[in-house]
């Protein structure tokens, strides 16, 4: 009971974190995300049963077709950095937690909030501005092409098919 009601707050804060005008509500990106919230952490998990942060940011490219390396070091070798007033749902964050470089990475899933796996609360959404996080943020790439993004990480409801 005690993780159904875990999942259902996780949901409700997903959808208040979103919301209806988001450009990340209702895509590929979105549903996959959704699908893991509430997931536990485990070290080393990379599917539903478990997630630690980088095997969940492969587990939601790998979704959208895109392989990542299995490290959050690895990972932040990939892609384009990006600056944090440019940041959009689909890019890479990345934290050093332990002190020791790059330990932590998370999904954007808008201009503000990430999805990540938390080593205490599993899979959540957490806002950049968070003191912790902003203490630790090392910074970001994008790795969708600007044609991939269209694809998975814009509402699809923005896109009528017109022939």
């Amino acid at each position: 009971m005690k993780k159904k009601l875990a999942v259902a707050a996780v949901s409700l804060s997903i959808l208040f974190t979103l919301g209806a005008g988001s450009a990340f509500a209702d895509s590929k990106l979105d549903s996959t995300i959704e699908s893991a919230l509430g997931t536990k952490y485990v070290s080393g998990g990379t599917s539903t049963d478990g997630f630690d942060c980088s095997g969940f940011t492969s587990y939601v490219f790998k979704s959208l077709d895109i392989k990542l390396p299995r490290t959050s070091a690895s990972q932040y070798n990939m892609g384009t950095a990006v600056k944090k007033d440019e940041l959009k749902a689909g890019d890479l964050v990345f934290f050093n937690t332990s002190g020791n470089g790059i330990s932590h990475v998370g999904v954007m899933v808008d201009g503000e909030s990430f999805a990540h796996a938390s080593t205490k609360k599993g899979v959540i959404i957490s806002k950049l501005s968070e003191d912790y996080y902003v203490k630790r943020y090392v910074g970001a790439k994008r790795v969708l092409s600007t044609d991939k993004y269209e694809e998975v990480a814009v509402d699809s409801h923005d896109h009528d098919d017109v022939e």
